[in-house]
């Protein structure tokens, strides 16, 4: 159980900040208020309740109760690669990266090279609240909200520090603890996470072979902020995130280590705030193949390291104009990464060297006006981003010789995007609101699309240096009502068009040679990343929620019909759904709180079949899952807790190769454990 790294986490638990006067504090920790102009557009929050007591305490897991979201894949970030761990809404499909924008603290959250989400250093025990908007463009928060907004907050401090530790199935380990000060008129908070397990085989029983075993995980996580006020109403906010994950996909040669650490710094006023921050992250991922029996594997290539850097500042001025609400600002990001490989292994060596990589940036300015009056809102805004695509390049040698293979410079690019958005809210009484929206969104490419070749299996990807920004367009009409003061249902109606869609296009089966990949061996497909002329998603949002006395109840359900607009090399996909998007998607819990630690719920959720690939040959089936939590309090401040993930042990496909195998996402997993309040 690796008790040594837990022993740190439970001495740093004492409650100090419970015992504090809430009186004698007078920051917040947190930023500017939502606009004005945000209730006109698709919003879910998921709150500290929700966050804090998930069966999985899984961030990525939780975000599912909002119908719509999905990662790439279905696996969370225990046993999935974290490239497949980008994250969308609305059926958009997509790739590695994600096209919903995640923002923590205002910081954006993506990997710098490869769009990415690294969901491990994110422990739903530290966030006080998770605001997720479906489509309306990224507004005042940069590039990248093509499908929508994520926004994470930090927990109140004020709510007091807690510490958490259980036991789960297959030795598993997940344990939180924090540690808040008082610091004369602000604070410190201190939190660490640490979650292990040995892990199930991710391949289904019935596909496995002598090479195939459990893939076991460790991760952990250490947060520091600290507030203080700086008087005229302005705080100031520094915030710190190191965090390390190690995962292994189910056989030899197939571990991934993630490292990262953040740093970032926040003015927030009244009306104003100022915030600039550093990302930094190496990446390193070995593959294996596997032969065709599964009674063999060898390694295939390594990414022995790829490092990377996020820069980035943002402002925002809301002047006070008495009727109108303004929101003025700027922000700029930097990305530069490379990838540092070894492949074509012979003898268990890599007998070749590959360096890819480069640099993008982004400024931007947004200038947003919203009005509102007891019966209307209106909103509408626009911002113009400059861009730029620096410094390719794609390097490949012969080891053993220094030989040349490959030396390209790609040329620089650059160039302007103006996007916007509006939208109206109105409210004929009864508790309804009417409301209506519009909004243009883009997004660059990352490096790992622009510059790396990849292998999955027995497939091969080509990346493509000449890849243009992905533009979205979309409208949605919407009703909100609200019969009783803590009861809510909603419905939206929208449509999106994703134009210039970033997908892995197949252009042709092994074996063979293939440009950009090599040798592509039988059974494998080959495939490049290229710009789709489009993809059509038109759908239907429901979400209902009630807390009645004890009781609460929330859910979901999201249907969306999403085409491919394609053609030349891309033709074959023209009117097939974009992969890994389901239909249906529909969730529902159930939750209990009686107070002083006794709290129990159920969530069921279900997600419709989607395909694997580009073209609709392979199908995973849909799945319907179970999750449930229970607390019971031993003393006044202990509680004993149980939890279980996907209860009835449902198979839930998460992925399947170019030759029928099947992978799965988690099986049933119970826990035992102990909350100190």
């Amino acid at each position: 159980m690796r008790a040594h790294l837990l022993l740190p986490l439970l001495f740093a638990s004492a409650p100090v900040l419970a015992q504090v006067d809430e009186q004698e504090i007078v920051v917040t920790g947190r930023g500017l208020a939502p606009a004005a102009g945000e209730e006109v557009f698709d919003t879910v929050t998921l709150d500290r309740t929700r966050l804090a007591n998930s069966a999985s305490n899984r961030l990525e897991d939780i975000l599912r109760d909002v119908p719509g979201f999905q990662l790439f894949r279905r696996s969370d970030a225990r046993t999935a690669n974290p490239t497949s761990q980008g994250a969308t809404l609305r059926a958009l499909g997509g790739n590695a990266s994600s096209r919903a924008l995640l923002i923590l603290d205002g910081v954006p959250q993506t990997d710098p090279f490869g769009g990415w989400v690294s969901w491990p250093a994110y422990d739903p025990q530290r966030l006080g609240e998770a605001r997720v908007t479906r489509g309306g463009g990224s507004g005042a928060y940069g590039p990248g909200a093509l499908a929508g907004t994520i926004e994470l907050s930090s927990a109140d401090p004020f709510t007091g520090p807690t510490a958490v530790v259980a036991y789960g199935s297959r030795d598993s380990v997940d344990a939180h603890a924090g540690l808040g000060l008082a610091a004369g008129a602000g604070f410190v908070t201190v939190s660490g996470a640490y979650a292990r397990g040995d892990g199930f085989v991710p391949i289904v029983r019935e596909d496995r072979g002598a090479v195939d075993r459990p893939s076991p995980y460790e991760q952990a996580s250490l947060a520091v902020r600290a507030v203080a006020p700086l008087g005229g109403e302005v705080e100031l906010q520094a915030s710190g995130l190191a965090f390390r994950d190690a995962r292994e996909r189910g056989t030899a040669f197939s571990d991934i280590l993630t490292k990262g650490a953040d740093a970032s710094l926040r003015l927030v006023g009244r009306r104003w705030t100022a915030l600039a921050y550093v990302q930094t992250r190496d990446f390193t991922n070995s593959f294996a193949s596997v032969a065709a029996d599964r009674a063999s594997v060898s390694q295939a290539s390594e990414q022995y390291s790829v490092p990377s850097t996020g820069l980035g500042a943002r402002g925002e001025w809301r002047p006070d104009l008495g009727p109108v609400a303004l929101r003025l600002g700027g922000d700029w990001r930097e990305t530069i990464g490379e990838t540092r490989e070894l492949y074509s292994f012979v003898a268990g060596a890599g007998t070749r060297g590959r360096v890819a990589g480069g640099r993008t940036r982004t400024v931007g300015s947004f200038a947003e006006a919203s009005w509102r009056s007891d019966a209307f809102t209106l909103t509408a805004g626009g911002r113009i981003d400059r861009w730029w695509i620096e410094d390719g390049v794609l390097n490949e040698r012969v080891l053993a010789t220094g030989q040349q293979l490959t030396d390209t410079r790609f040329d620089d690019r650059s160039g302007w995007e103006p996007t916007g958005r509006a939208g109206i809210a109105f409210r004929p009484g009864g508790g309804v609101t009417l409301r209506s929206a519009a909004y243009l969104g883009w997004r660059l490419p990352t490096l790992n699309e622009l510059y790396r070749p990849f292998r999955a299996g027995t497939d091969a990807t080509a990346a493509n240096a000449a890849l243009a920004p992905e533009r979205l367009k979309g409208i949605e009409a919407g009703a909100d009502w609200r019969p009783a003061a803590q009861v809510r249902i909603g419905a939206t109606l929208f449509a999106n068009r994703l134009e210039n869609a970033i997908a892995n296009v197949t252009l042709g089966r092994g074996p063979g040679t293939f440009p950009g990949v090599g040798f592509v061996a039988v059974g494998g497909e080959y495939r490049q990343r290229q710009n789709l002329d489009a993809v059509e998603a038109k759908g239907l949002e429901l979400d209902a929620s009630a807390r009645l006395g004890r009781w609460t109840l929330s859910g979901g359900w999201s249907w969306v019909d999403a085409d491919v607009d394609a053609d030349a090399q891309a033709a074959p996909l023209n009117g097939l759904r974009p992969a890994q998007t389901p239909r249906h998607a529909a969730t529902a819990t159930i939750a209990w709180d009686g107070g002083t630690g006794r709290s129990a719920s159920v969530t069921a959720r279900w997600v419709g079949s989607q395909f694997e690939d580009d073209l609709n040959a392979q199908r995973l089936r849909g799945a319907f899952t179970m999750d449930a939590s229970a607390s019971w309090p031993l003393t006044r401040r202990l509680s004993l807790e149980a939890r279980a993930e996907n209860l009835a042990d449902a198979r839930v496909e998460a992925a399947v190769s170019g030759d029928g195998i099947v992978e799965r996402a988690t099986p049933r997993t119970l826990w035992i454990g102990l909350r100190l309040r």
